[in-house]
């Protein structure tokens, strides 16, 4: 049986262009996987607080000197690096706000991001521990950003591959809506074809 952990960040709860697109996938994936389990992580409804000096304390505390304040201090992170762990695959869906993810997805990943629990630190630098995970984007753009004078300012695809690269989470299809506030005649096309992709990925790389 697999599990999909879908993990939103958009603000807003009705009329959110990467919740339509993670619902396709969501609907998609359950198609070919009938069994499968879909646990729902959303940050809008579901607020992850910003990580304080304790909880930072707790990240570098051993098992054994940990205290009920650190303790307490990290149990979200915990349950959130368990969420990660026991999942098949994980799908990501974000706006991109101010040049990058929503603030809350921000939070999420410093709770998640942690020495120890998701990566370690080598010599050559830093190393996954979650490498058996794979990953699906979605990633909504009000303007167009891509091939474009504003692409170096599109800090939000950059940012999600380099956390998720830390972790050492696989990317297995990344889809990005571009210009929904300018495309106002086509966006209904670009949205379909945005689906359809999905919909073509997900079969292919399930054969």
């Amino acid at each position: 049986m697999k599990t999909l952990l879908r993990i939103d960040s958009s603000s807003r709860i009705e009329g959110s262009h990467s919740r339509e697109l993670a619902d396709h996938f969501q609907e998609e994936w359950l198609n070919l996987h009938r069994d499968g389990v879909v646990l729902s992580r959303d940050l809008t409804l579901q607020l992850v607080p910003h990580i304080e000096q304790l909880t930072i304390q707790g990240f570098y505390t051993s098992d054994e000197d940990h205290t009920a304040a650190t303790r307490e201090a990290t149990a979200l992170s915990d349950e959130l690096i368990s969420e990660l762990e026991e999942a098949d695959e994980v799908l990501i869906s974000s706006p991109l706000y101010n040049l990058n993810v929503p603030s809350n997805l921000k939070a999420y990943f410093d709770q998640v991001v942690r020495v120890g629990r998701t990566f370690k630190v080598s010599e050559e630098g830093f190393v996954g521990l979650l490498a058996s995970k794979k990953c699906h984007l979605i990633t909504v753009k009000g303007g167009v950003y891509k091939d474009s004078p504003l692409e170096g300012l599109d800090f939000q695809d950059p940012y999600l591959h380099s956390i998720l690269g830390m972790m050492g989470m696989q990317i297995e299809g990344s889809y990005t809506l571009e210009g929904t506030n300018q495309l106002i005649h086509s966006l209904s096309e670009r949205v379909v074809e945005v689906k359809e992709l999905i919909s073509a990925n997900l079969h292919r790389t399930n054969q």
